[in-house]
């Protein structure tokens, strides 16, 4: 992406814009190169067409490794089992897997959490303590991953529009109120409760 954005720049140095994204480089370029009247140099050109063939280069790439993960996705139970929560698809089912292994030396899901940097911050003052946000530590990559699987996971149950998705949506409420609020805690404990039964989702890890 990188790479797209400095061809996009240095082709806006001549006023020709292209939309972001890779694909519409791609289809723009082919139709720069074929233009003699758009005021590119010899040099501009040559080098425009080297970074075409290095883009198709990379692309191919990403298409094998691609491939590669679906091809080991398929191949290991543990990644298949991972796949039947929601959210998690073959990216992250081998990336677990290759992460936690059998997951033998975590003794609990709250421990793989604490791993990943997934807990809440603690601070104790006076006898009290408060929970912050979470920690970030660990594995970055496949924290991100997480996310981004269960906010696909919560937009997919939230469209079915079921009992699971109403009780999601009193948990974000709970959490996203403000701290002087009272019944905070119990609205989140009602909401929580709602769910629990056969796991579902990222929240099953």
């Amino acid at each position: 992406m990188a790479l797209v954005n400095q061809v996009r720049g240095l082709l806006a140095e001549y006023g020709i814009v292209i939309a972001q994204g890779v694909a519409h480089l791609h289809r723009a370029l082919g139709l720069i190169l074929a233009d003699c009247d758009n005021g590119l140099s010899g040099v501009m050109r040559e080098l425009l067409g080297e970074i075409g063939e290095r883009l198709k280069f990379i692309e191919e790439r990403l298409r094998q490794y691609d491939l590669r993960i679906q091809r080991l996705f398929r191949q290991d139970e543990r990644c298949r089992r991972l796949a039947e929560v929601e959210g998690v698809g073959p990216l992250i089912a081998t990336a677990l897997v290759a992460a936690m292994g059998t997951a033998s030396e975590f003794k609990s899901g709250r421990e793989f959490a604490a791993y990943l940097g997934l807990v809440p911050r603690h601070r104790a003052s006076g006898g009290r303590t408060a929970l912050l946000g979470i920690s970030k530590r660990g594995d970055r990559y496949l924290r991100t991953l997480l996310v981004h699987g269960a906010r696909s996971a919560m937009r997919t149950i939230e469209r079915r529009r079921t009992a699971r998705s109403a009780a999601l949506e009193a948990v974000r409420r709970a959490l996203t109120a403000p701290p002087r609020r009272r019944g905070v805690w119990h609205m989140h404990s009602s909401a929580t409760a709602r769910l629990r039964g056969p796991q579902t989702g990222l929240t099953g890890l």
